[in-house]
């Protein structure tokens, strides 16, 4: 560890150096503030020892020059007993502490023990900071095709902004680790990320985790609680399955949003929050709001940037790539060396249709790898249902005591058919008639007839983009 000691006084410098080589230390010296500027320019110390009283450049000064360059470097201030002012001056600027003169060596080598011991714990702090930060960095959101493109753009975007944002995708499309990436791309990184999770609660358990209650507010409230807004004040609140909190709740949701204020629990002082809303649902809100379960306000406050999560089996040229992530990650996590797929897995994982979507591809390639006793996942490691899926070459029809019309079921089923393979192939028809076996022309006829149009570019943008 280097320590630089700044002091006009050659004696005093110079005694400062034989206690703390003592230690073993290693040890600079300036005689005045300019010099010791220049030299924290040029050299990496790990502590500052300083004067209060120097000349040319005061040494409040000095102290001001070195937070401004190195905020983290842990200062300590010297100053004569008549000057006490001084160092409680240096210390409302960030100095760690100050020793008056005359110090004895102990309480000298204590005080410099002690400010690198809160240096190594700050450097510790951001160090995990950091890594916390990377891990939900959207640059780890694994994906490479088109739409997840758009879904990065978007969460760049929308980071920096105070805006609410609402996430859609089906359940294991990564929700939650889309609006930690948010979080953690915002200014508010630095503060509470605090999830909710709206669906696994009832009501009124879910209005006191929000909220917080006073002692006495409802049986069982034995004393006051904080709510998780307030927790999350200055940082963000992420609400999962945000469509399955009941009416009455929805409305003191709403009274957050508009007010960035609410009342505990038998409570009837407010308390003002700062709290950025991050909402995420696999419900759709609008059939929930046209049966009324959802309140139109709270949607259109909600609604003001919508990230739409595309579905696995929408971006199938993701799989290969979040394959490897998974298998690296729990190769490590079990201390495995499975390195790949054979071709013969992979070609069973790009064909099934994850209904599960990514969440169900994690559980599958963890499980691959713990029973794995090489270095590469083979088809008989794959769980049965994706290696013998069920056959579907005869659809199951019932026909009821009062007849069907054959010639709807029909229709009913080609539509079903080529909606799915135009959600397989992206709204491309040519691929989608690969799919069913046709010619493109005869795949645009029957969607014609059939009344089916495909998602043009500007929709499947729209699908990503920011609401009006």
């Amino acid at each position: 560890m280097r320590v630089l000691i700044v002091d006009d006084e050659e004696v005093l410098r110079d005694v400062l150096e034989v206690v703390l080589r003592r230690e073993g230390f290693d040890v600079v010296s300036a005689a005045s503030g300019e010099e010791a500027l220049s030299m924290l320019d040029g050299e990496e110390v790990d502590l500052v020892i300083l004067d209060v009283m120097l000349p040319g450049i005061s040494g409040i000064d000095t102290l001001r020059a070195m937070r401004i360059s190195n905020p983290y470097l842990p200062v300590i201030v010297i100053t004569a007993s008549s000057s006490i002012d001084g160092a409680i001056e240096a210390m409302k600027h960030g100095a760690f502490h100050y020793i008056p003169k005359p110090f004895k060596n102990d309480e000298v080598v204590l005080t410099v023990n002690k400010a690198l011991e809160q240096r190594r714990l700050s450097r510790e702090n951001e160090r995990l900071k950091t890594e916390l930060s990377d891990k939900y960095s959207y640059a780890n959101i694994i994906g490479k095709s088109e739409i997840m493109r758009k879904v990065f753009d978007l969460i760049k975007q929308a980071a920096p902004s105070r805006s609410n944002i609402l996430i859609q995708g089906e359940s294991g499309t990564g929700k939650e680790l889309v609006a930690k990436a948010i979080h953690h791309a915002s200014p508010r990184a630095r503060n509470a990320f605090v999830t909710v999770n709206s669906g696994s609660l009832p009501p009124e358990l879910l209005e006191s985790s929000l909220f917080g209650h006073m002692k006495g507010a409802f049986t069982g409230a034995i004393a006051t609680k904080r709510g998780l807004f307030e927790v999350a004040d200055g940082g963000s609140i992420f609400l999962d399955e945000i469509g399955n909190i009941n009416l009455e709740t929805q409305a003191k949701l709403l009274r957050v949003i508009q007010e960035k204020e609410f009342m505990r629990l038998g409570s009837v002082d407010t308390i003002r929050v700062d709290a950025r809303i991050i909402a995420a649902t696999n419900a759709d809100l609008h059939r929930l709001m046209a049966d009324f379960k959802f309140r139109e306000d709270l949607y259109y406050r909600l609604n003001v940037i919508t990230i739409q999560l595309p579905p696995l089996r929408r971006k199938r040229e993701d799989i290969p790539l979040l394959v490897q992530h998974f298998l690296q990650k729990y190769s490590e996590e079990n201390k495995r060396k499975v390195r790949e797929v054979t071709p013969e897995a992979m070609r069973i994982l790009m064909d099934h249709a994850w209904p599960g979507n990514v969440r169900e591809l994690e559980n599958t390639i963890e499980r691959a790898v713990v029973l794995c006793n090489g270095d590469r996942v083979t088809p008989e490691l794959l769980p049965d249902y994706l290696r013998y899926p069920a056959r579907t070459d005869q659809p199951t029809m019932i026909v009821p005591q009062d007849g069907i019309s054959l010639k709807d079921s029909v229709s009913n089923y080609e539509r079903a058919m080529i909606q799915q393979s135009l959600e397989l192939a992206n709204g491309v028809q040519k691929r989608a008639a690969e799919l069913l076996q046709l010619k493109p022309s005869t795949l645009n006829e029957m969607m014609k007839r059939l009344g089916i149009h495909t998602k043009s570019n500007a929709v499947v943008e729209d699908e990503v983009g920011v609401s009006d």
